[in-house]
């Protein structure tokens, strides 16, 4: 096989490349956009706020080092979802149910059908597992647009990378004698 045409194909499969990374970063960022601003949008649309700073709400030593940072700000993304479900919804939903979950309390309601104090605690624990577990899928799906922020600035930077090759081999390429073989 001649060099040159070793060259040529080495030079190709580079431009190629560079085209299907720049391609495949293109789609990541449109991936992350799509994900950041749904999330953003379906929880601007719950005008869920944090506590304000100072407020006897973050005081408990399981809430306020997690939420302080947001007191007072309306929820906007994930990471925000994420805190709010986790060190506050689910500290509240401890303490509600008595340290029991929700099948635990459910399965005590239905051994006692006439207590309306429990079947009124359960109803309220599911309620507030039912948000915690909206939370959460807002923080999952936000996450994913974030790595794919990530992967996207990564394939970009291979692209770069690629074509910078690429215009290397293309310069060997036309430097190589035509006679030269492998």
């Amino acid at each position: 096989m001649k060099r040159r045409t070793l060259d040529l194909l080495l030079t190709t499969l580079g431009a190629v490349l560079s085209v299907g990374l720049l391609a495949t970063g293109s789609l990541l960022m449109w991936g992350y956009s799509f994900a950041s601003s749904t999330v953003h949008n379906q929880l601007a649309a719950q005008k869920i706020y944090f506590p304000p700073r100072g407020s006897s709400a973050l005081a408990p030593a399981d809430i306020g080092p997690y939420l302080n940072q947001y007191a007072g700000e309306q929820m906007l993304n994930g990471a925000q979802a994420e805190a709010y479900a986790d060190h506050f919804i689910a500290v509240h939903l401890k303490e509600i149910g008595g340290g029991l979950t929700y099948s635990q309390l459910s399965e005590k309601a239905m051994a006692q059908p006439k207590n309306t104090a429990l079947a009124a605690q359960v109803d309220t624990v599911f309620r507030g597992d039912t948000l915690r577990s909206m939370l959460l899928d807002a923080y999952a799906f936000w996450t994913f647009g974030q790595i794919a922020w990530w992967s996207a600035w990564g394939a970009f930077a291979g692209a770069l990378g690629m074509l910078a090759l690429t215009v290397l081999g293309w310069r060997h390429y036309r430097r190589v004698d035509e006679s030269v073989t492998l």
